[in-house]
């Protein structure tokens, strides 16, 4: 039985998760996604970049990752609304529910992007096209967004078919089907080909992924080394790079815990990367105690636009499960390590547990941990019991009041 692989991406995430939220959680009538919207800064402010943009602003020629001071001379209209990432954390977290009722083999890829497993499925949903119909329509109809979805035998070709023509379509991209859907695509939109690496191949004589793909592999691992071995395999369809891309599965399970996310725009702040990280760690930190386990290294991962990989560790003086407590290290980690360039994915990792916890006191550490690990224990259940939204950090209920006080 062949491999059937989707790729589940949100149309113009932010934006249509702040749409959402709007209408949905807040009331308002006006449609954000009608209008020549971005995310990506404030009206006060008018710096940072486009985040996500609506379907008008695009035919503007605004792009993802502009400043906000170009896509307004471009659109003078123009209307900006700051990032919400709590709020989109949540939409995320919903998706992904709705997906587990169709497989129970779903990687999340990022924020907006999930890859779910649908080999021998077919009984219960029907054919591929036919049950990505139905996964598309009851995202618009249950959450309020919409989704492309792309499906093929492997990640990388789902991943270039949920590409493809946007919004709120299926497409397929099966290994008969590279020669005329993906190759004549500009070598650009290929997966993991940055603007540097464009440049770099435009040199060469090569503009589309066909080009690529017929050009001898020594040559391009020649002037591009190992990056260019994968780049030159997913030009022809081959999946097996991917997870080495991500670095998924580094550390070994049950005797460390990690999360990462490959964020959907360059996160060039470091209260918006603090903003992921704190997510990321409150769900390493909720596995640690489900296994009843504590940890004593931890490590703040990193690739930033141009596919450089850095990472920065330190270990604790004393094991720890507490969430608090993680994050503060995880903030210094990233503090040491960020550079300042245009980050693209972070990830947490943990290692060295124990079921048994070592810990140095002092006399008012001591009480203040206790009470730390009492409260994410109590926090722990309630979320077990009730979901993942039933308990919300204080900081992120205020940023969503903060962010839509009218």
């Amino acid at each position: 039985m062949k491999p059937v692989i989707f790729h589940i991406d949100v149309n113009s995430a932010f934006l249509s998760w702040e749409a959402t939220y709007r209408m949905r959680e807040l009331g308002e009538t006006e449609d954000l996604r009608q209008l020549p919207v971005v995310v990506g800064g404030s009206e006060e402010s008018r710096h940072g970049i486009v985040l996500a943009k609506s379907e008008s602003a695009k035919k503007f020629g605004i792009v993802t990752g502009e400043p906000l001071v170009d896509a307004r001379r471009k659109c003078p209209g123009l209307r900006t609304v700051p990032a919400n990432f709590p709020v989109y954390v949540r939409y995320s977290n919903a998706l992904q529910e709705l997906l587990k009722d169709y497989s129970p083999d779903i990687e999340q890829y990022s924020i907006d992007e999930s890859f779910v497993d649908m080999t021998g499925t077919s009984q219960l949903f029907g054919p591929p096209l036919e049950a990505a119909h139905k996964i598309k329509d009851r995202v618009e109809k249950e959450l309020g967004f919409t989704v492309n979805v792309g499906i093929s035998n492997n990640k990388l070709l789902a991943k270039m078919a949920s590409d493809f023509k946007k919004p709120n379509l299926v497409h397929t991209l099966f290994p008969d089907e590279i020669e005329t859907k993906m190759w004549p695509l500009p070598v650009s939109e290929l997966f993991f080909v940055g603007r540097q690496t464009a440049k770099r191949l435009y040199s060469l004589g090569i503009f589309t992924i066909g080009d690529l793909a017929k050009t001898d592999k020594k040559i391009i691992h020649d002037n591009l080394k190992s990056h260019g071995d994968v780049i030159w395999e997913f030009a022809n369809g081959i999946s097996d790079s991917m997870d080495k891309v991500a670095n998924k599965d580094a550390t070994p399970a049950n005797r460390s815990y990690s999360n990462e996310t490959t964020i959907a725009f360059d996160v060039t702040d470091a209260h918006t990367a603090k903003a992921i990280l704190l997510s990321l760690t409150e769900t390493v930190a909720t596995r640690i105690r489900a296994d009843h386990s504590y940890i004593s290294v931890i490590s703040v991962y990193m690739v930033d636009n141009e596919f450089k990989h850095t990472s920065r560790q330190a270990t604790l003086t004393s094991s720890t499960n507490v969430t608090d407590e993680i994050y503060d290290y995880v903030c210094k980690l990233f503090d040491q390590l960020w550079t300042g360039n245009p980050i693209r994915l972070l990830g947490v990792h943990t290692s060295k547990a124990t079921t048994e916890q070592h810990r140095q006191y002092s006399l008012f550490e001591e009480k203040n941990v206790e009470k730390l690990s009492k409260l994410d224990s109590a926090i722990d259940a309630i979320r077990s019991k009730y979901g993942e939204d039933s308990v919300k950090r204080a900081s992120f209920v205020k940023k969503e009041e903060d962010t839509h006080k009218p």
